[in-house]
């Protein structure tokens, strides 16, 4: 079942090439975290602008270091349904434990198409699959009788992460779903009031920095401690909101930067944070890290 705390893992580069020391680094220390899972090549990860070689370099390094001591999705949504059937049998014979499947974006497709896009890729694999429902990138909503169709028909379409910023949506698939059927959320800062209403966890962009507390915030909650969920939440919020001050990852990216180990570097079109936006977020990591 994929609950708990997966990390949206970002891609390191340096001087416009993968980083392979500091991807490693960086899976260890979300091992060592305890963190559920993770999700290599997704957004995060900046996958638009990888090759397919990179991709698999990616995937591969992941699977060897992560594998057995946390789960390892696979990104492999796409707009075309040919190349995410391609992309998931890639990542299920590199050792991948999952894949999560971003709706088709640009095209617009209508609900039916939604529904076959995705019944096909769950057809051409045995491997676990979470929808990724993310409608201000994509410019589509999977709606919520479509995930239903979904999950009666595709016993692999297991989970959804759910980034609509909606509440009431995930009360509504809460309710439609049957138990088995996962929902978490894709929003940092929406983790505690998702999971007030049945989500079961989170993909965390967050978590690329500070892991344990993520963790502990699901974990909390899902051992009925509230009250520690809360505060965590508390302490956890202003930076999750201001890890999106500028289009993800570039803010996360830049505090790992300053941290040392890895560049905060980043693909074009995606480019650095301005001077302004970059004292913001030095100051909320500064404020975070006193507090804790």
């Amino acid at each position: 079942m994929l609950r708990g705390t997966f990390t949206a893992l970002v891609t390191p580069f340096r001087n416009g090439a993968i980083d392979s020391s500091a991807l490693e680094r960086l899976i260890e220390a979300q091992i060592r975290a305890g963190i559920t899972g993770i999700v290599a090549i997704g957004t995060t990860g900046e996958s638009p602008t990888l090759t397919h070689d990179e991709r698999e370099e990616v995937m591969r390094r992941a699977v060897q270091m992560g594998k057995g001591h946390c789960k390892i999705l696979a990104g492999t949504g796409s707009y075309s349904t040919r190349d995410a059937v391609e992309a998931t049998k890639r990542a299920e014979k590199l050792g991948a434990d999952g894949a999560l499947l971003v709706a088709p974006y640009y095209n617009k497709p209508s609900q039916e198409g939604l529904f076959r896009h995705f019944q096909t890729i769950a057809q051409a694999t045995s491997l676990p699959l979470m929808l990724y429902n993310i409608p201000g990138r994509c410019g589509v909503d999977i709606g919520a009788e479509t995930v239903v169709r979904l999950a009666e028909a595709c016993p692999n379409i297991v989970s959804i992460k759910e980034a609509s910023g909606s509440v009431e949506r995930v009360s509504e698939l809460r309710v439609k779903l049957p138990n088995e059927f996962t929902i978490l959320s894709g929003d940092d800062s929406l983790t505690l009031p998702f999971m007030s209403v049945g989500a079961v966890g989170v993909v965390s962009v967050a978590s690329n920095l500070f892991p344990e507390k993520v963790c502990a915030l699901v974990r909390a909650f899902e051992s009925a401690d509230p009250a520690t969920a809360r505060e965590l939440h508390r302490q956890l919020f202003p930076l999750f909101k201001d890890l999106f001050i500028e289009p993800n990852p570039v803010p996360v990216k830049t505090a790992l930067g300053w941290r040392g180990g890895m560049s905060g570097e980043v693909r074009l079109p995606l480019c650095e944070m301005s001077a302004a936006n970059q004292a913001r977020l030095r100051k909320t990591l500064e404020e975070f890290e006193h507090a804790s």
